[in-house]
């Protein structure tokens, strides 16, 4: 009986805002409007990065990978996300999906452990700046990027590839905006326990070893803080890792609300939890990735000046 009511899905249909043309509308335009100043923000500050000679350290070199990640999340989820608020047939296919949900964990899981090694970089240069140098160099700083991606990669080839191979009923009505894997693995036919097991299991290595770096780095930089005796050297050393304190709480926030909280059958059955989830999800895809050029824009010296030489090469240029 259990496979009767069972069958090979093609495609899956993006419940979203059905039934609110007007919200959806609205989101469109909205989410629209985010979507450039993602890509102006984020590639603005790749290009001081790559331009600019005094960008060219460890610190600017994890954030023009950032800023690469937010640039490749958004694009995987905004652009279907938009084509299904004016489209009437609102459906991804199977493949499709599983794309969008292994890209979207692989970018997701990539920026948690790119945030912790930038609290270690800005650990590195608070703390023991004799030796910043030496510790984060060239061939150090690079290989933890990369192990990022790799990190990323991994977890999210795992995760998909369970979640691919679950059974799926004759209800394929997906009750977000784009393929989230909670949302996918809501719809199967069987006990999904061992996933969610895998994804505790993933959350706790991926997600929370890295906040633990962060929260340790911090706590000590707040200690070396505190031992300056001048309240000017204090606010000085503390703009240093300001930005990226705002961006990692922001987006830590966001994340371990989405992620941490129990995923039990009645939990997933709630429709008051799905249209919370959906516009944390919102914010988390969409608010987050625009948010951080403006942080760092805002809240960094050096990039503001980076920004102002750049804008006056144009101008000179011309």
């Amino acid at each position: 009986m259990e496979w009767e009511n069972q069958t090979i899905l093609v495609e899956f249909f993006l419940k979203g805002l059905s039934g609110y043309p007007r919200l959806e509308l609205l989101f469109y335009v909205l989410v629209l409007i985010m979507y450039v100043v993602i890509l102006l923000g984020n590639g603005t500050l790749i290009l001081i990065s790559i331009l600019d000679s005094h960008l060219h350290t460890p610190m600017y070199f994890f954030l023009g990978n950032l800023s690469f990640l937010d640039i490749c999340y958004t694009t995987v989820s905004i652009p279907p996300m938009l084509v299904s608020f004016l489209s009437e047939k609102k459906t991804i296919s199977f493949s499709g999906c599983a794309v969008q949900m292994f890209l979207g964990l692989a970018m997701g899981t990539t920026e948690c452990v790119l945030l912790g090694m930038m609290a270690f970089d800005r650990y590195v240069a608070i703390c023991n700046p004799l030796r910043y140098s030496v510790i984060m160099s060239k061939g150090s700083y690079v290989p933890m990027a990369a192990g990022s991606w790799i990190i990323g990669i991994v977890n999210s080839t795992v995760q998909t590839g369970c979640v691919v191979q679950l059974p799926f009923c004759r209800n394929n009505v997906l009750n977000h905006f784009t393929c989230e894997i909670l949302a996918v693995m809501k719809l199967a036919c069987a006990d999904i326990s061992g996933n969610e097991f895998i994804m505790l299991v993933a959350t706790t290595l991926f997600i929370m070893t890295p906040l633990l770096l962060i929260i340790i780095s911090y706590t000590l930089i707040i200690i070396s803080i505190l031992r300056i005796r001048s309240s000017e050297g204090r606010s000085k050393v503390f703009s240093t890792c300001s930005a990226h304190l705002t961006v990692v709480i922001i987006f830590y926030g966001t994340i371990l609300f989405m992620y941490m909280k129990p995923k039990s059958k009645e939990t997933l059955n709630s429709d008051d939890m799905d249209a919370t989830d959906k516009l944390v999800s919102v914010f988390y895809g969409v608010m987050t990735p625009m948010i951080n050029p403006l942080i760092y824009s805002l809240r960094n010296k050096d990039v503001k000046e980076a920004v102002k030489h750049l804008l006056r090469r144009k101008v000179f240029n011309k």
